[in-house]
C-alpha cells in the first residue's frame, strides 16, 4: 500500500500561523497535522505501507527541515519516502501527477488539511473508495451522489441545488491508481482558462465513465484545521480522542508549580507552568513557560513565554512573548506583545 499526500498549499486561511510553518506541520494536540493523518491511515487500512509520496511547494518555504520531518514520518512506518514538487498552484489533479513516477498499485490519496477518526475498511468489490461525512451545509463542499447499492454515481463540487449531504473529506483509495494516472494524464493536457485548475474530480469522473466502481466510506470524525478558531475546536476534539484512547498527554519532564491541569490537555517536553489554571482543551508545546495564566481551549506552540494571560480561546505560535489579558488571541511565530 502507498500513500500520496498533496500538501503544496500555503494555508492562507490559517495565517499568521502558516506564514513560517507549513500548515500540515503545525502541531495540533501535540503532533503535526500530517503526522497524525498518515499514522491514522496506516493504522486503519491494516496493510503495510511501502511508500509515501509527499507533494510539496516552493523549496524556499517547504525547505530541508520540512523534508527531514516528512522522511522521519515515513521511516516511523517502515516506508520509503518520496519528495515531489508542485511549483505552480494548478490544482489537486496536477498535484497528484507530480508523483507520477510512483503511481501504481493500491494507493491512498490524503490531503493534509484535516484530521480523522475512522475505519477505512476497503470494499473488495470496489475499484476505488471515497470517504465522506454527513454535513449540514452540503453546498459548501464537494458531495457524492449514491445509488441504492452505495455506489457513487456522481460527484458534484459545491452544488447550488441539493444533491446529497455526504461531503468528500479528501481521502481516497484506488485499487490500481495507475488508472487514475492515465485519466489525469489526459486532463492535464487540456488548456486552462484563467482561474481554472486541474482537479482530481476530473480524473475520477473519467474513471466512472469507464465503468469503474466507486464506493463511499464513512468516517467517525472529520476535523478541519482551516482557520484559527476551527483549529482550536479540532485541538480540543483530538485531545479528547487521545485521552479516551489512553495516550500519555503530559510529558514527565514538565514542571507544574502551584497549578491545576484540567484534562484533557497536552503538555510537551520541558514545559514549566506556575500559578496557573490550565484546561480543558489546551495544548502546550515543548519548552514553553506559563506564568499566572488561566487558559482554556488554547493551542500554544514551542518555546513561548506567557504571563498574566486569561483567555478562553488562544492560538499562539512558536517563540511568542506575551503579557496581557485579552478575550481571544491569535499570534504567529516570534510575536511579542506586552
Amino acid at each position: 500500500m502507498k500513500i500520496i499526500v498533496p500538501m503544496a498549499g500555503r494555508g492562507s486561511r490559517l495565517r499568521p500561523h502558516s506564514l513560517t510553518t507549513p500548515k500540515p506541520l503545525i502541531a495540533v494536540a501535540g503532533s503535526p497535522i500530517v503526522h497524525q493523518l498518515v499514522h491514522e491511515i496506516a493504522k486503519v487500512v491494516e496493510e503495510p505501507i511501502t511508500d509515501i509520496g509527499f507533494i510539496l511547494g516552493d523549496p524556499a518555504f517547504f525547505g530541508e527541515a520540512v523534508e527531514d520531518s516528512l522522511k522521519t514520518l515515513a521511516s516511523e512506518l517502515g516506508a520509503n519516502p518520496h519528495i515531489f514538487r508542485q511549483l505552480e498552484p494548478l490544482g489537486t489533479g496536477h498535484a497528484i501527477m507530480c508523483a507520477a513516477s510512483i503511481l501504481e498499485g493500491p494507493t491512498v490519496v490524503a490531503y493534509a488539511d484535516t484530521l480523522i477518526r475512522a475505519d477505512l475498511s476497503l470494499d473488495p468489490t470496489a475499484d476505488a473508495v471515497i470517504w465522506v461525512k454527513e454535513v449540514e451545509q452540503p453546498e459548501a463542499f464537494g458531495v457524492v451522489q449514491l445509488n441504492e447499492e452505495n455506489t457513487i454515481v456522481n460527484l458534484v463540487e459545491k452544488p447550488k441545488e441539493f444533491v446529497s449531504d455526504l461531503a468528500v473529506i479528501g481521502i481516497y483509495y484506488f485499487k490500481e491508481i495507475e488508472v487514475l494516472k492515465v485519466a489525469l494524464k489526459e486532463v492535464v493536457k487540456q488548456s486552462l482558462q484563467e482561474g481554472e485548475e486541474y482537479q482530481i474530480n476530473q480524473g475520477i469522473l473519467a474513471m466512472m465513465e469507464q465503468g469503474k466502481v466507486f464506493k463511499a466510506g464513512k468516517v467517525n470524525a472529520w476535523m478541519d484545521c482551516g482557520n484559527p478558531e476551527v483549529t482550536l475546536q479540532t485541538n480540543a476534539e483530538m485531545l479528547q480522542f487521545k485521552k479516551e484512547e489512553g495516550e500519555t498527554l503530559v510529558d514527565p519532564s514538565a514542571i507544574l508549580e502551584n497549578s491545576t491541569l484540567i484534562p484533557p490537555c497536552f503538555v510537551g517536553k520541558g514545559v514549566r507552568i506556575s500559578n496557573s489554571n490550565i484546561g480543558p482543551g489546551v495544548s502546550i508545546g515543548e519548552g514553553t513557560i506559563i506564568e499566572n495564566c488561566e487558559l482554556q481551549n488554547s493551542l500554544i506552540q514551542n518555546h513561548s513565554h506567557l504571563i498574566n494571560l486569561k483567555c478562553e480561546k488562544a492560538m499562539i505560535g512558536n517563540h511568542v512573548r506575551y503579557k496581557g489579558n485579552p478575550a481571544f488571541i491569535s499570534l504567529g511565530d516570534y510575536s511579542e506583545m506586552q
